[in-house]
């Protein structure tokens, strides 16, 4: 399974490269790496350059930079192709030992397409083998009513140091330490409390094996605090039943196949409903829902339907080498085709025809900030909501959707802009034509350049 969506990965490869952030990760590490420290402050916008800023993704962003240093965009789809194919493959082998290779196969096409949009070269998917590995060890303490997994707790060290979602993995011991606790009399309550309290006290502790201590820590936090401004950012936003698509598919296949009898102990009938409400609330959690909630099931459905079927060793291990060959064929391919991130958002045409880089302040969009952070130009905004907090991007978006247009104008002087690299069909765009002290001097159908024939001093 792992071997299919690896090699399927590598064919749609620069549909993992679609997203700005990739840029910035690389050039993130790229400055890490050539500073040989972590930054404290913003080195990379002009809005917002050198306040308090962490790089809480800095191992996945070091990886990263490393792998475009060595095989350019080739390197980095390589890596994160293999770090999906690996967390599928984990994700399979933990389902084996519970359902049948048929209940397995739909439980990981169902993964697998309600994973697709968000398979991408970010750090979030070199996470994805540790958060699958994490899970399976603590629902395998569930099933077979085991000690917790310490064998575990290095994953946390890693996993905090790769991405800020190490706080899901800490919530993940309580349903473990709960249904564990609901198994036994009142009077066992005391011996489980102090077999799960050690345990999730060296999680936390590992958790905050960060350069930056615990910090990492409260970054989902800070990302939620946005608030009305995560609406701007498409993957932030609540899932859309306006019409039919693969995750309301999926979500009433489910209904259905649950309404066949299958009985869920109370803890993990929560854990599911608790998944399947964030991904609800926010499209980009339905990663959570498709790789987790499949592992809390596996034993009741197991149960239900039937479990695992056995399997000679000897195959086993003859189809490994086997596939051991094909991946070393399929990456070597890779690293030998052409691959670039989407034009969409590259503005790279635009940029050296317009010398964007000796315009000053540049006021770009969303989608071209991790492109400039790229290109050494200081962005006005980019993928990092956590440094510009929810009022500025609803100002930002408010005035480039001409809301508020009188705070548009103010914007430009406010922050010196002598230039804007905006997306086709931005609504700020016919303004700047009508504006006097304003000029179009490139346009495709990538990107629109303006430049102010005065450049206001600072």
């Amino acid at each position: 399974m792992s071997l299919g969506v690896y090699g399927l990965l590598l064919i749609l490869g620069p549909r993992l490269l679609n997203d700005p952030d990739s840029y910035s990760h690389i050039e993130v590490g790229r400055w890490i790496i050539a500073h040989g420290t972590l930054p404290a402050t913003d080195p990379f916008s002009f809005s917002r350059h050198g306040a308090p800023w962490i790089t809480f993704e800095w191992l996945s962003e070091v990886i990263y930079a490393g792998a475009y240093a060595l095989a350019g965009w080739q390197g980095v789809l390589v890596v994160a192709a293999a770090a999906i194919a690996l967390a599928f493959g984990l994700f399979t082998f933990f389902l084996l030992r519970e359902l049948s290779p048929t209940q397995t196969l739909l439980m990981v096409i169902a993964a697998v397409i309600l994973l697709a949009p968000h398979m991408l070269a970010r750090p979030h998917v070199l996470v994805l083998p540790l958060m699958v590995t994490w899970a399976a060890a603590l629902v395998r303490c569930m099933d077979r009513e085991g000690p917790p997994p310490y064998w575990a707790l290095p994953l946390l060290v890693v996993w905090a140091n790769l991405h800020g979602s190490v706080v899901l993995a800490l919530g993940l011991i309580g349903p473990a330490g709960l249904e564990a606790l609901l198994r036994e009399k009142r009077s066992e309550w005391p011996r489980v409390f102090l077999r799960w309290l050690p345990f999730t006290a060296l999680a936390v502790a590992a958790s905050c094996l960060t350069p930056y201590g615990p910090e990492p820590l409260l970054m989902p936090l800070t990302t939620l605090g946005l608030g009305p401004a995560l609406g701007w950012i498409a993957e932030w936003r609540p899932q859309d039943f306006s019409h039919i698509g693969f995750f309301e598919l999926l979500l009433l296949a489910g209904i259905f196949a649950l309404s066949r009898g299958v009985t869920l102990p109370v803890v993990r009938a929560l854990v599911v409903i608790g998944l399947l409400h964030f991904a609800l609330v926010q499209i980009r959690n339905a990663d959570l829902l498709a790789m987790l909630a499949p592992l809390y099931l596996a034993a009741p459905l197991g149960r239900k339907f039937g479990g695992p079927i056995g399997e000679d060793a000897g195959s086993s291990r003859g189809l490994n080498l086997a596939v051991l060959g094909v991946l070393i064929v399929v990456s070597g391919a890779t690293l030998a085709r052409d691959i670039r991130p989407a034009p969409a958002i590259t503005p790279q045409a635009a940029i050296a025809e317009a010398n964007l880089a000796a315009a000053g302040h540049v006021l770009n969009d969303y989608t071209f900030g991790g492109y400039l952070i790229f290109a050494g130009i200081p962005t006005f905004i980019d993928g990092r909501g956590e440094l510009y907090g929810g009022a500025f991007i609803n100002r930002y978006n408010r005035a480039l959707a001409l809301v508020d247009l009188g705070d548009f104008l103010r914007l430009l002087d406010e922050y010196s802009i002598g230039a804007t690299l905006l997306a086709p069909g931005t609504p700020a765009i016919a303004m700047l034509d009508r504006l006097p002290q304003w000029q179009r001097v490139y346009s495709d159908d990538v990107a629109v350049v303006h430049k102010r024939r005065d450049i206001p001093q600072r």
